[in-house]
Order: structure tokens, then C-alpha cells, then sequence
């Protein structure tokens, strides 16, 4: 029990010290908050939006899958199942984002300003400021830049540390 106050430099010829010890946990804490974060996120997103399985729900799926086409089938619940969320507490945080993301790709402009629509009207009862369409503009912005964080988070969790040196050789030569 001793030893938790050791030196930064313990043991002094070993070759994993205490401070590395501390530089590697500081950044896996960085690297997991970041993307739990991130995935906090996009469940906070969904999360305003109207519940599956009840009348308003039924009602904004239905209309979301109309303005959407085939695209909305990426997030619908119809489609995604009820283990849509319960995938981010196994750990497949990618597969959600991954279909956000798709949802949104597949969007053209029309679509994309039809669905902003819908989640703006969903959205207008809550307390915010402005107007339906641009709550529902603001969500699609939020809910894509969330998704690309997860997915850059998760991309990290397979980088090795020779993937991190040539990056940072490659950076330093240029």
C-alpha cells in the first residue's frame, strides 16, 4: 500500500516507471470519456425525440419514414429493433453511429429539409428558442457531428502504438 506515493521515476532502472504508468492511464481515460461521451450524446439526441410505441411516437416514426424515404429505414425503429440503444452498452457504439451517419448520407436536400421539419415540429412544444425547422436543421447537425465522433473514437481503439509513430514520424519529416 506503500508504494501509491512512489516517484514519477520508480523503479529507477525498470522499464515501465511510474510516470508511464500515469501517461498511459491519463490517456485511456481521455480516450474513454471522450467516447462515452460522444455516445451519451446521441442517445440525449434521441432521447427528445417522440417515443416508439406511443400514439406521438407512432405518428412522428411514420412521418420521419415519409419525409426520409428509404433512408429513414437506418434509424426507424421498426427497423433497428429494440436493441438499437442497448447495442451502445455492448460496446458496438460504431454500429449506431454507422447508421445515423448512413441515414443522413442518403438524405438529398429536400429529404434533409422535409426531416429537419419533422423533428422541428417534434421539438416545438420543448422549451427552445426559434423555430421548429431550425431545431429540427440544429438535431441533424448535432446527431451527424456526434456519430463522426464516435466512429474517429472507436477507430482509435484499433490503432497501435506503431500506427501512433509513423503518424507522428511522418507529421515531424514533413
Amino acid at each position: 500500500m506503500d508504494k501509491f506515493n512512489t516517484p514519477l521515476d520508480w523503479p529507477e532502472d525498470g522499464g515501465l516507471n511510474t510516470g508511464h504508468v500515469v501517461k498511459i492511464a491519463a490517456a485511456t481515460a481521455c480516450d474513454v470519456a471522450y467516447n462515452q461521451a460522444a455516445n451519451g450524446h446521441l442517445v440525449d439526441l434521441f432521447a427528445v425525440l417522440p417515443l416508439p410505441g406511443t400514439s406521438e411516437g407512432r405518428q412522428f416514426w411514420a412521418s420521419l419514414k415519409d419525409a426520409g424515404g428509404r433512408a429513414a429505414w437506418n434509424i426507424h425503429p421498426a427497423n433497428a429493433g429494440g436493441l438499437f440503444f442497448s447495442y451502445l452498452i455492448d460496446g458496438n457504439e460504431a454500429g449506431i453511429a454507422g447508421r445515423v451517419l448512413s441515414f443522413l448520407e442518403e438524405l438529398d436536400d429536400q429529404q434533409r429539409d422535409a426531416v429537419a421539419e419533422v423533428i422541428g415540429c417534434a421539438l416545438d412544444h420543448d422549451p427552445f428558442i426559434g423555430t421548429g425547422r431550425y431545431h429540427g436543421r440544429l438535431w441533424l447537425r448535432d446527431a451527424e457531428t456526434t456519430a463522426w465522433h464516435v466512429l474517429l473514437a472507436s477507430r482509435r481503439a484499433h490503432e497501435t502504438e506503431e500506427d501512433r509513430k509513423r503518424f507522428l514520424e511522418a507529421w515531424s519529416n514533413a
